[in-house]
């Protein structure tokens, strides 16, 4: 078998969070009397940490201290909302099940906290993954490669034997970065050629069609 392990974003990729983030956003910036932002617009905000989040979504305002707040009031609202809408995409819970009967190892690497990645993908899709790992002060975000090289190193695989499997640039970039196979997902936040122009290897409209790649 070429591949042995199989890395996944988590937002966009395994779980469809986007509601969520955009209402926890939303309560957050009315707060400071700022414009409402669309699910729509939140797929192009989300990715890159949540201070990223926050800032694109309250341009043009980039004060600091309005920043604080926002992100300290978005987190909070978060913190309560984050099951509300957000579900695994159709056909994620049966891909799951099908790498784990193949007897791949798999793992999560995400950009949002750490504790709202491993509570979210411990509820949501409980007992699937070896490492989960989100935002942390200690460790670079992606596109870094470091965590995903951490996270083949614990899974037991080189980073050529993994697949990393993601909807946006940032996750594109991770895989090339970090040496692993880069597949896009279309049912995400972002586009094809996003997905295409930051170094996709292959591309899947569906969770199923990601065992192609493994026969």
């Amino acid at each position: 078998m070429r591949f042995k392990a199989v890395v996944f974003d988590l937002d966009g990729t395994l779980l469809d969070t986007i509601d969520d983030l955009a209402d926890s956003m939303n309560v957050a910036l009315a707060v400071h009397g700022l414009p409402k932002r669309t699910p729509a617009q939140c797929k192009y905000f989300v990715g890159d940490g949540v201070r990223n989040f926050a800032l694109r979504a309250m341009a043009p305002v980039s004060d600091e201290k309005v920043l604080a707040k926002v992100i300290e009031k978005y987190t909070a609202d978060y913190a309560q909302r984050w099951a509300a809408k957000t579900r695994p995409y159709e056909g994620v819970v049966e891909l799951l099940r099908e790498l784990g009967q193949r007897g791949l190892a798999m793992a999560v690497l995400s950009n949002k906290p750490d504790e709202f990645t491993r509570r979210m993908t411990q509820q949501m899709l409980p007992d699937c993954f070896a490492v989960v790992v989100g935002a942390r002060p200690d460790v670079p975000h992606k596109p870094d490669p470091a965590a995903a090289l951490a996270i083949a190193r614990q899974l037991g695989a080189e980073p050529a034997q993994c697949l990393y499997v993601g909807d946006t640039n940032t996750d594109m970039q991770t895989a090339a970065a970090a040496g692993m196979y880069g597949v896009g997902v279309l049912w995400g936040f972002r586009t094809k050629a996003e997905l295409i122009q930051n170094g996709a290897k292959s591309l899947v409209n569906h969770p199923l069609e990601l065992l192609d790649l493994l026969d």
